[in-house]
């Protein structure tokens, strides 16, 4: 299911938060209709296994995965280079699992689900061979350098009827689900306006590290807002990518200041994304906005589960005028995701971004980020 289909609305069972601050008598319409995070029965749990321990995200996503004990089954992890193996077993998310070899974590017998969590360069052929050893994929942002490689691994997940959930964070964290579903049902009006930043003071060895990564921080890091703004919008006419590199990043030959504008003439719409890396309060001032016609909503800081929400017209359990909203993270920065793709592998609920938008965002990402001005989609 598109994001950007009139279908389209969220998971989340938003009960009635009567705290101050909390969103309100709400609920998403899939929510009143489905409830998505019922528990497994006893001894249903997914089998996992993991490739890969040099992603940013490697940890956190073994870790949110161990946490979901009741739903998942970390079996084994591997990767590809032996000192990166005996690097990783020292640390507390990858203690007390079984270390293999990468040929031998693809031939495990009943492996429902394989996490793709190796550096950029790897990620297609680790995704390409556990979509063959017949699992389903988490493959972490922004899914690999080069978009033709991507987007065949992307489709063969489909023609196999196997599930890819990309790892792009925003997706499933509750405010986002609320702000996806509003923007759906039109509490803003017309979208004119998408607003993002996402931000950090890099250390030395970051600098490095995405100095030699084509795109830098935009590529890396700023794919997230480049997903939710398609997921609002859908895939851009025009876009544009700017680098002004600071004096450090210029010293560095790092552009550590890069901006993208996506433009949506026939929507009368744009958005400006922001992805910087010289910045001290860069984490604190994350954020995402969407003004509309009739509304505005603002995520800030990105993850903190806090929005500010302004209305032109009375909506659902919301009066006109302006709202301080709180829905907390309540199984951490990833347990959502990997809640929601443990209910659609065992067919409760689809997940919503399909392999259309997947690619799209890849080539928009790519180009967001000045590697290509034109990639294929």
């Amino acid at each position: 299911m598109n994001p950007s289909s009139p279908d389209f609305i969220t998971r989340r069972k938003f009960l009635p938060l009567l705290a101050a601050g909390a969103v309100g008598p709400w609920q998403s319409r899939r929510a009143r209709a489905v409830e998505s995070e019922s528990e497994p029965a006893d001894g249903d749990r997914l089998r996992v296994a993991q490739i890969g321990t040099t992603h940013p995200h490697a940890a956190g996503k073994l870790q949110a995965v161990r946490a979901l004990a009741d739903r998942f089954e970390v079996v084994a992890w591997s990767d590809s280079d032996p000192a990166r193996r005996r690097a990783a077993a020292g640390r507390e998310a990858f203690a007390g699992i079984e270390t293999v070899e990468p040929e031998a974590l693809f031939d495990l017998p009943n492996l429902d689900l394989i996490l793709v969590e190796t550096d950029i360069e790897e990620a297609p052929e680790m995704t390409r061979r556990a979509l063959e050893a017949g699992a389903h994929v988490h493959l972490d942002k922004p899914g690999g350098l080069d978009h033709e490689e991507f987007a065949a691994v992307r489709r063969l997940a489909e023609e196999r009827g196997l599930i890819l959930q990309m790892g792009y964070m925003l997706r499933h964290q509750p405010m986002f689900e609320f702000l996806f579903e509003i923007v759906r049902e039109g509490w803003l009006g017309d979208v004119i306006e998408v607003d993002a930043s996402m931000g950090k003071r890099a250390s030395a060895t970051e600098r490095r590290q995405l100095a030699a990564l084509p795109g830098g921080g935009m590529f890396e890091l700023g794919c997230h807002l480049i997903d939710a703004v398609m997921t609002v919008l859908g895939k851009p006419e025009r876009i544009h990518a700017v680098a002004t590199p600071t004096a450090t990043g210029a010293e560095g030959g790092f552009e550590d200041n890069q901006l993208a504008v996506l433009e949506y003439p026939a929507k009368g719409a744009n958005a400006v994304v922001r992805c910087h890396h010289a910045d001290p309060f860069g984490g604190p001032r994350r954020r995402f906005g969407v003004a509309g016609t009739a509304g505005f909503i603002e995520v800030a800081p990105l993850e903190s589960g806090r929005a500010v929400l302004m209305l032109e017209h009375d909506r659902p359990g919301h009066a006109a005028g302006r709202h301080e909203l709180h829905l907390p993270m309540e199984h951490g920065r990833y347990g959502g995701e990997f809640i929601a793709l443990g209910n659609a592998i065992r067919g409760r609920q689809p997940l919503w971004w399909d392999a259309d938008h997947d690619v799209a965002v890849h080539a928009a990402v790519l180009r967001a980020s000045g590697v290509t001005s034109g990639a294929s989609n």
